[in-house]
């Protein structure tokens, strides 16, 4: 069976009126007790306070003399009267509608001690339901008797019901008011829930601008808060992930098309060689063709798991404090060959003592790549490596006269498989500089490239000294 559901407009509506209704019958109960113990209780005192003067005038040099006048008095106020010996009859008046006196035992102990007698109401030994008082009359010193007052309590009691009619008017408007109150307060937090629910179902869809009214007024304004910070979180969460899929297919087209032209060399060269659609004086340099195009395959591989590597925070670098005027030398003697098969110098400048403090092997790996790429685009020209103190660590140039690169292309070398000149398919910087510039960062330096076509180009890296590192 399905559960019914309640609108929480009316759940609202619901328990706000029923704790109303809670409270205001319990206060009326209160209320009425209260009212009802003043008015009887006020009555008696009011009793009592005339059956004091009755018994000042009992015990008067002339006693009696002035009781018809209070008797006068007292039925005016429908008040009555009688004094009553021990054994209960009335001493005054001696007639009158007033019925024999029959107090209990208990009663004429409460007199017997000197005490008031109190009766609120009395349903049983009267005509009427009344309130009434009896006191102890003493004569010589010795209880001879008592005075009895009585008041009905139809006056008491046609008093409370119109105060509780008056009390049932009050409840009823107050319910109205607090019903008004009760929509216009249910309606606005529903409509904040529904905000809300609107704000969510959005989310759900995938759109994740949404922003909700802020506010530190109560629990809703910071709910609010929350789910805007939820909300952008997730936008941002989005947006990486987008940027992470973006960047996955961009990967593979880019792998994909730089394994493509050497596998078909390979291909076509495996082909020729098997068919025999190749002269024997060409052998040689298919073969060489070959070699080489695996070579330049298994260093993109290799330059890819390096830049996953280092992306994914596996490399761990080995510092320690590298001779500069060393570390050049090394450059130069690697890859003096490969620039003169373009016409090109290599020069080195290092003051004799200058120490650079890194790991050896990757700041090898990190000229290798930025001077093969000065070779690639200089010939017949002179690279110039150089290394020099300045305020806060060392400092490595490396100098070309080669072609230079836009200034619009500058911040884009540092991407992976970006070529500057797809046109001609040359000039291909591929994952090297992308790496050249994660090992500088880990290193904590940084790197920075000044050209301008046609002039060459500037490699400029800045690496800590230990004490700062």
């Amino acid at each position: 069976m399905k559960n019914m559901r309640i609108n929480y407009f009316y759940q609202l509506i619901a328990s706000h009126l029923s704790i109303l209704l809670i409270a205001f019958f319990i206060l009326s109960l209160l209320f009425v007790n209260y009212v009802e113990d003043f008015a009887y209780e006020d009555k008696a005192a009011e009793l009592e306070s005339y059956g004091v003067k009755i018994l000042q005038e009992l015990e008067a040099p002339r006693p009696g003399t002035n009781l018809q006048s209070y008797v006068s008095i007292l039925e005016a106020q429908n008040i009555n009267f009688i004094v009553f010996d021990q054994q209960s009859r009335i001493l005054y008046p001696v007639s009158g509608a007033f019925p024999p006196v029959e107090l209990t035992t208990e009663e004429w102990d409460v007199i017997e001690r000197g005490e008031t007698l109190v009766v609120n109401r009395d349903v049983e030994r009267f005509e009427n339901t009344v309130t009434f008082v009896a006191m102890p009359y003493a004569d010589n010193g010795q209880l001879a008797g008592g005075v009895l007052l009585a008041s009905p309590v139809s006056g008491t009691s046609e008093m409370i019901a119109e105060l509780n009619k008056s009390l049932l008017t009050t409840i009823l408007i107050a319910l109205a008011v607090a019903l008004l109150l009760s929509l216009l307060l249910s309606k606005l937090h529903v409509s904040r829930l529904k905000r809300m629910q609107e704000a969510a179902g959005m989310i759900s869809e995938g759109n994740y601008a949404v922003n909700l009214p802020e506010s530190d007024f109560d629990e809703f304004g910071d709910l609010s808060k929350d789910f805007n910070q939820m909300a952008k979180r997730l936008q941002q969460s989005n947006e990486e992930i987008e940027g992470l899929e973006n960047r996955r297919r961009q990967f593979m087209a880019d792998v994909s098309h730089e394994m493509r032209t050497p596998l078909t060399t390979i291909a076509g060269v495996i082909e020729g060689l098997r068919n025999n659609m190749i002269a024997e004086e060409q052998r040689e340099k298919g073969i060489r063709l070959v070699s080489d195009e695996t070579k330049r395959l298994i260093r993109l591989v290799n330059e890819n798991l390096d830049y996953e590597k280092i992306r994914s925070n596996q490399v761990t670098l080995t510092k320690e404090e590298i001779e500069a005027e060393e570390l050049l030398e090394i450059i130069q003697e690697q890859l003096e060959m490969q620039a003169a098969e373009k016409g090109n110098r290599i020069e080195i400048a290092s003051e004799p003592g200058q120490v650079i403090y890194g790991d050896m092997d990757r700041l090898i790996q990190v000229l290798t790549n930025i001077v093969k790429n000065s070779i690639q685009f200089t010939a017949d020209g002179l690279i110039s490596l150089r290394a020099y103190s300045e305020p806060g660590g060392m400092a490595i140039e490396v100098k070309d006269t080669g072609e230079g690169i836009d200034v619009q292309e500058i911040d884009l070398i540092w991407r992976r498989f970006y070529k500057a000149d797809l046109s001609r398919g040359s000039g291909q910087f591929g994952l090297g500089l992308s790496i050249v510039k994660q090992l500088v960062t880990l290193h904590g330096g940084d790197i920075r490239v000044q050209s301008e076509k046609g002039k060459g180009t500037i490699f400029l890296i800045q690496l800590p000294h230990k004490e700062t590192v």
